[in-house]
C-alpha cells in the first residue's frame, strides 16, 4: 500500500494505530501538541518516586494491554495491601480493616450491580439491549438513573450510601449522582459481576518501569515520524481523503486521518465540513469528567485506605509507595478538579486530617488533566443519558476522517488503557480497509 494516515495524539491509542497500520504497510505520520508521548498516561519522577499522573493500573483481564505486556516481556507487581482503614460517614470517622470497610457496603454495590447479566451478556456489544424489546425499555429508562439512584429511597443505610458515593466519586472521577448508572454495570460485566474482581482490575497491579514503558515501547517500533510539540489546528475531510492543518502554518495531506484527542480537547481543532450535530451535541455536553488525582506524601511509614463521600476534597485515598527516607506517597482520587491545589502541601494536610490528624504532608504533586487544554478531562465518565446516545456516533463519519481513543471504546472506557488500545487497533484496520 502507498497511501498515507496521519494520526493526532500519541497516546495508547493512537501509537497502536499506527503501529498497526504500518504492519500493513501503510506510510503514518504522528502529530502530538504535548511536548511528550503517552497522553493521558504519563510516568513520571517526582517526589523520590516514579509517580503515574495519568493511567496506572493493569490487568491480565484487560485483554488488549495484556497482549501488550507480553509483546514487550513487561512485569508487573502488586500496590501494597493496606493494613487500616478509615471511613468518613455522617460526620464521624470510622476505623477497621480494609476488608471490614469493603463489607460495610457490599450489599449496596450487589444493587448497583443488578441487571449487569441481563444488560451485558457480552460486555463488548454494549448497546445489544437496545435490540431486544424485553430490555429496551428498561435499559433506556437505567441510562437516565443515577448509579447511586436506586440506593436512596430504599433500606439501605446513609453509611452504604455514603461508603457508595465515596467509591463512584473516584471511579467515576466526577459526580456520581450525574453518571449513568448503566456504565458501573457494564464494569461489572467485564469484571465477571464482582466486586472484587473490578477492584483488582482497576486498582491492584502496576507495571515494572511504568506505564512509560510501554508506551516507549510501542513508539519504539515505529518507523514514521512523532511530530511533538505539533497542535493541530483544523482538519478538512472528505470521502477520498484529508488535510491536517498544523499550528505553525503547515499542512500535511493524507488518505486519511485518526483522531484520538479526547472529548474534552476536541474544541481546539476545527472540522470541515463541520462535526455531524449528534458528534456536536457531545463535545458540547462533555462527559462527567471533573475529577482530579493527587499524589500526597506523608513523613513516616503508614498502610492505610480512606473513603469520603461528598463534599470532601479526596473521596478514595490508599497508601501507594513506601520509601526508603522513611516515608509514604498516598494517592487520592476526587470528583472536582477545581478543589484542589495540586501542588500545595497545605491542600494535601487538609485533605489528610478529614480522616487522620497525627500525619504531616511535606509534599503534593499531580496534573489537573480538566484543565489541560490538550485533554479538557480525566478519563472518560458517562452522564446520565450518554450511555446510549454519545460514544458510538463517532464511530462512522461517513468520510476518511475517524476517531480512536478510549473515550470511543466498547469495553474499558477511560478507567484502564485497554480501551485505547482496543480502538487504535480496531481503527487502524478500519482505516485499512477503506484504503483498500
Amino acid at each position: 500500500m502507498s497511501q498515507k494516515v496521519v494520526v493526532v495524539g500519541a497516546g495508547f491509542a493512537g501509537l497502536a494505530a499506527a503501529r498497526e497500520l504500518e504492519l500493513l504497510g501503510v506510510e503514518v505520520e504522528i502529530v502530538e501538541a504535548r511536548d511528550r508521548i503517552g497522553g493521558r498516561a504519563w510516568t513520571e519522577e517526582r517526589m523520590g518516586a516514579a509517580l503515574e499522573l495519568g493511567a496506572t493500573w493493569v490487568h491480565w483481564h484487560q485483554p488488549h494491554v495484556w497482549s501488550e505486556v507480553t509483546r514487550y516481556d513487561r512485569d508487573i507487581y502488586a500496590s501494597p495491601h493496606c493494613e487500616e482503614a478509615y471511613w468518613l460517614s455522617g460526620g464521624t470517622v470510622h476505623r477497621g480493616t480494609e476488608d471490614e470497610m469493603d463489607s460495610r457496603y457490599a450489599r449496596a454495590i450487589e444493587k448497583i450491580f443488578e441487571g449487569s447479566r441481563e444488560f451485558f451478556p457480552n460486555p463488548y456489544d454494549q448497546l445489544s439491549a437496545l435490540r431486544d424489546p424485553s430490555l429496551r425499555e428498561a435499559f433506556l429508562e437505567a441510562d437516565q438513573r443515577s448509579v447511586l439512584h436506586d440506593l436512596r429511597g430504599g433500606d439501605f443505610t446513609q453509611e452504604e450510601i455514603d461508603l457508595c458515593e465515596a467509591f463512584w466519586s473516584g471511579g467515576y472521577i466526577g459526580d456520581p449522582n450525574e453518571g449513568s448508572s448503566l456504565m458501573a454495570k457494564q464494569w461489572a460485566a467485564l469484571c465477571d459481576h464482582r466486586m472484587d474482581a473490578m477492584v483488582e482490575q482497576q486498582l491492584k497491579f502496576k507495571l515494572v518501569g511504568g506505564m512509560k514503558g510501554l508506551y516507549e515501547s510501542i513508539a519504539a517500533d515505529l518507523k514514521g515520524p512523532i511530530h511533538l510539540s505539533t497542535p493541530v489546528t483544523k482538519i478538512r475531510h472528505t470521502e477520498t481523503g484529508a488535510e491536517v492543518s498544523l499550528a505553525g502554518g503547515d499542512g500535511i495531506g493524507c488518505d486519511a486521518v485518526i483522531v484520538t484527542v479526547p472529548v474534552g480537547a476536541l474544541d481546539t481543532i476545527d472540522f470541515e465540513p463541520p462535526l455531524p450535530s449528534m458528534m456536536r451535541r457531545v463535545i458540547d455536553q462533555g462527559w462527567n469528567s471533573t475529577g482530579a488525582k493527587i499524589w500526597i506524601k506523608v513523613k513516616g511509614h503508614h498502610s492505610f485506605a480512606a473513603m469520603a463521600p461528598q463534599p470532601s476534597i479526596v473521596n478514595v485515598l490508599k497508601s501507594e509507595v513506601f520509601t526508603e527516607e522513611d516515608s509514604t506517597i498516598i494517592v487520592g482520587f476526587g470528583a472536582f478538579h477545581d478543589k484542589f491545589d495540586l501542588e500545595d502541601p497545605a491542600c494535601g494536610q487538609t485533605i489528610i486530617n478529614q480522616w487522620r490528624t497525627d500525619l504531616e504532608v511535606v509534599e503534593c504533586t499531580g496534573h489537573d488533566w480538566v484543565a489541560d487544554p490538550w485533554s479538557g478531562q480525566a478519563w472518560a465518565t458517562l452522564r446520565k443519558g450518554q450511555f446510549t446516545d454519545s460514544w458510538h456516533h463517532f464511530h462512522d463519519t461517513g468520510t476518511r476522517l475517524h476517531f480512536a481513543g478510549s473515550d470511543w471504546a466498547k469495553g474499558w472506557r477511560g478507567v484502564v488503557v485497554d480501551g485505547a488500545l482496543e480502538m487504535g487497533l480496531e481503527t487502524a484496520r478500519k482505516v485499512a480497509r477503506q484504503l483498500q
